[in-house]
């Protein structure tokens, strides 16, 4: 009797555990659910200003990197200037951050899913390039702002972001002390400061230079190869049950 209730339990733990352990399966060259990416990249000829180097392979349509460069634009109403007028060199990395996340497909390997409103999929920890959050701060430090963590917590009575109330505008710095605080704490963890470099093939690049080619394609492949890895390391205990149904089925 134990025999045969033991590969049943032995079944029902094997569908329950690939349920649950569900991964992302393509994690290359893909768009993420969110509001407003494409179900697929593809090529978008007139992509704008900073979005243009994904020209060749986005997930963006041409309106969206038009709306990346606008100060409050009309894909999440967020006014940069909320402390006041934002630097433009400090406002040049957040337009490349828009751009990045909106048009492109080499963010595979860290694409989650969320139940949100406005979109069904995140990144998270996305490695970035040491020299990509080292200017990014560089070029921030300056500006002002009143809040670490830019994805909640705002008073949007307005129809935009505005500062909650009783809360102080400071310098960036202030709320982001170091390089590693600013990519890592101000989208909720979207990115990870790495201690790679550009052209390592270990971190992703902001922005890049479209003549030099996609340094992120690379990137993306090395950290999709790890993950399968693990993911196929880790599956033994499944692949041994299902041995053992299967042992059972034909005795």
């Amino acid at each position: 009797m134990a025999w045969k209730i033991t590969p049943l339990l032995c079944l029902l733990v094997c569908v329950a555990a690939v349920r649950a352990a569900r991964p992302r399966t393509q994690l290359l060259n893909v768009c993420m659910n969110a509001r407003y990416h494409k179900e697929k990249p593809g090529p978008e000829d007139k992509l704008h200003e900073q979005c243009s180097p994904w020209k060749k392979n986005a997930c963006c349509f041409a309106n969206t990197s038009t709306e990346a460069h606008k100060d409050i634009s009309s894909l999440y109403r967020f006014d940069w200037d909320h402390c006041g007028k934002m630097e433009p060199a400090c406002k040049r990395h957040f337009i490349q951050d828009t751009c990045l996340y909106e048009c492109s497909p080499n963010l595979g390997p860290w694409i989650q899913e969320v139940n949100q409103s406005w979109r069904k999929e995140r990144i998270l920890n996305v490695p970035l390039c040491k020299e990509d959050c080292q200017s990014w701060w560089e070029d921030c430090r300056t500006s002002y702002t009143c809040k670490s963590n830019w994805h909640r917590g705002w008073n949007w009575t307005s129809g935009y972001n505005q500062c909650p109330v009783k809360v102080a505008c400071h310098r960036f710095d202030f709320y982001f002390p170091t390089p590693a605080a600013l990519c890592n704490e101000i989208w909720s963890h979207s990115y990870k400061a790495s201690n790679y470099s550009r052209g390592s093939g270990r971190c992703i690049q902001m922005w890049f230079d479209p003549f030099q080619g996609n340094p992120n394609e690379e990137v993306a492949r090395f950290y999709a190869e790890s993950m399968n890895g693990a993911r196929l390391h880790e599956a033994w205990p499944l692949h041994f049950c299902l041995l053992l149904v299967l042992l059972w089925l034909l005795s």
